[in-house]
C-alpha cells in the first residue's frame, strides 16, 4: 500500500524536516491552482512523470511556469532517448500517487529506486518549495534543502538541472 499523507508527515517529522500544509479543493493542473497563488509562499511546482525509450522512469520537478523542453531534457537527466509521459498505471504502481497528485514526495513509495528524480535549479533557488502531500487536496511547503535531504533519505539522489 502506498504511504498516506499522515505517514509522509511522520517521515518528515522523523527527519526533523519542518513542513507546513494548506488544505484546498482538488487541483489537477498548474492552471487550476492559479487561485491558490496568494495563499502559497515560495516556489510553486509542476511535476512530470516520464519514461525513456528503455522504459526507465523519471520525475522532473520544475517551477510551475517554467517551459520544459522534453526534446533536450532527456540528455540532462541521463535518459536513453527522448521522453514520453509514463502511464497512470505506472505512476500509481511505482510512485504511489494518482494523476493530478504527482509530487517528489512520492519517493517515499519507491522503495526499489526505480525513478530518477530531476530538480530544476530555479525552483530550488526559491528556498521554500511546495508540493502535493501525495494527494491533490493540499499543498505542503518545505525548505528546498530539506526536499533534497528527503529524497536522499528515500534513496533518490536528485539530479539538479540548470535550464
Amino acid at each position: 500500500m502506498p504511504a498516506t499523507r499522515a505517514e509522509l508527515f511522520a517521515f518528515l517529522d522523523g527527519l526533523g524536516i519542518a513542513h507546513e500544509t494548506i488544505e484546498h479543493p482538488a487541483v489537477f493542473t498548474v492552471a487550476e491552482s492559479a487561485h491558490l497563488r496568494a495563499r502559497i509562499q515560495g516556489g510553486k511546482s509542476k511535476n512530470l512523470f516520464l519514461k525513456d525509450k528503455k522504459g526507465r522512469l523519471f520525475l522532473f520537478t520544475a517551477e510551475d511556469e517554467a517551459e520544459i523542453d522534453l526534446k533536450t531534457l532527456h540528455r540532462k537527466l541521463g535518459a536513453q532517448g527522448r521522453f514520453s509521459f509514463a502511464s497512470a498505471g505506472l505512476l500509481e504502481e511505482v510512485w504511489g500517487v494518482r494523476p493530478g497528485s504527482v509530487t517528489p514526495f512520492g519517493a517515499i513509495n519507491d522503495a526499489e529506486g526505480r525513478v530518477t528524480v530531476g530538480l530544476d535549479a530555479g525552483l530550488l533557488a526559491k528556498g521554500r518549495v511546495n508540493f502535493h502531500p501525495l494527494e491533490n487536496t493540499a499543498t505542503t511547503a518545505v525548505a528546498a534543502e530539506d526536499l533534497v535531504r528527503f529524497l536522499r533519505e528515500t534513496g533518490h539522489e536528485p539530479v539538479i538541472v540548470e535550464r
